[in-house]
């Protein structure tokens, strides 16, 4: 059987298809399995050492028992959506309806497959911000989007304004904002969340917002868009439990929008997966129902984390950006003499033991050199374990 010609080209254009026709490995999974080939501390893929908390374990676990492991509704099960519904209005003062205006998904990663394909036809332009997480560009490609694209430039990785004017114009469906942002750890301030308001207002555009370390930022305010003037209608918010508990694996997500928005969402979503993680949705649910000290608290740990790591990687001769959220650190290899940060990651395991990915990965091959001296180092790990790789890091100073 042969795969046809026009699939073959989507597929390519979105990154899906290396040029033999084989599947394009990403470079999580290559410098996943190089760390495992190696033994290397894996500071590469970003998913925590250690499960969520011991109450939303137990409620899956319940619910299991409990016989809730069939089919949920297509929607999500009316515990989580109301769960989704009182978190939303306890941290951020939006009013949702459960029933018609959120949507339980297979983590964030679906939501946002869904809303790009419901949302774009061929050829409609999205712009995004670069570096962007990688399945943005190739859920573009797959919807037959064209990605137009901001930079955000060390060392605080923020956009020009002037710029993101310039590329939101009458031909842009979609304005894709990863809030915090990964993989910069950066935190857009209001000013750039309203202009990015202005400007979908005044071409007719749709924002989609990544908001899946909404809990984990460092002393800057997290602003959803969708609570600023003049965004609820035209806003899809999307987040999911994975990083907020620590359970990447479970894989619930979620998005809220205007309730024909999710309409028309739901109508790819029930194509994708249809439904998921049937006993898991009521565990999730527990968790967003747990106190403030619970959200306080992962936040000033993920901070005591990046606080470990800084440092070693500055002891390590790396110039390093700070980040304000999420749980990645971008590191400037070009003090150590490598200009190469693809190169460096392959070496790093032989060199120091630790694995990082290249924030060239996260980029358009035709600014990937801007970026190319980046790495980002993942420091959602055990503090032991931080210490331990931030020790190895040291011999690169010595080298």
């Amino acid at each position: 059987m042969t795969i046809s010609g026009a699939w073959q080209r989507t597929a390519r254009g979105a990154g899906l298809l290396a040029a033999d026709g084989s599947v394009a490995a990403s470079i999580f999974a290559e410098m996943s399995a190089l760390a495992a080939r190696t033994g290397a501390i894996n500071l590469g893929q970003g998913f925590p050492d250690e499960d969520g908390p011991a109450v939303v374990l137990e409620a899956a676990r319940q619910a299991i028992s409990d016989g809730v492991n069939q089919y949920p509704p297509g929607r999500g099960q009316p515990i989580l959506l109301e769960a989704i519904a009182r978190h939303q209005q306890r941290f951020y003062g939006l009013t949702l309806d459960a029933g018609s205006e959120i949507l339980a998904t297979a983590g964030a990663t679906e939501a946002l497959a869904a809303t790009i394909l419901a949302l774009i036809e061929p050829g409609d332009e999205v712009v995004t911000f670069e570096p962007f997480y990688d399945a943005y560009g190739g859920l573009i490609g797959l919807g037959g989007g064209i990605h137009r694209t901001v930079p955000l430039r060390a060392p605080d990785f923020q956009p020009d304004l002037d710029a993101l004017r310039d590329a939101v114009t009458d031909r842009t469906r979609l304005i894709i904002v990863n809030d915090p942002h990964n993989p910069t750890g950066a935190v857009f301030p209001r000013e750039t969340l309203e202009l990015i308001v202005e400007l979908a207002n005044q071409h007719n555009a749709l924002v989609v917002t990544d908001e899946v370390y909404e809990h984990l930022t460092f002393g800057a305010p997290h602003i959803p868009i969708a609570t600023l003037p003049g965004a609820w209608e035209r806003t899809v918010t999307i987040s999911s439990g994975g990083k907020t508990f620590s359970l990447t694996g479970w894989k619930v997500g979620w998005l809220s929008a205007p309730a024909a928005i999710v309409t028309a969402i739901l109508a790819v979503k029930q194509f994708l997966t249809y439904v998921n993680a049937a006993p898991f949705q009521p565990a999730i649910a527990v968790g967003l129902g747990l106190p403030d000290a619970y959200f306080d608290g992962i936040a000033a740990d993920m901070k005591a984390k990046r606080d470990v790591l800084a440092p070693g990687l500055r002891a390590a001769g790396f110039e390093i950006s700070v980040p304000q959220g999420s749980y990645f650190i971008v590191a400037d290899a070009t003090p150590l003499g490598f200009t190469d940060g693809t190169e460096l990651c392959r070496k790093l395991p032989g060199l120091a033991g630790v694995v990082a990915v290249p924030i060239a990965a996260f980029c358009s091959p035709g600014n990937r050199a801007e970026y190319a001296p980046l790495v980002r180092f993942a420091y959602c790990k055990k503090e032991p374990l931080l210490e331990q790789a931030s020790a190895q890091l040291a011999a690169l100073s010595r080298s």
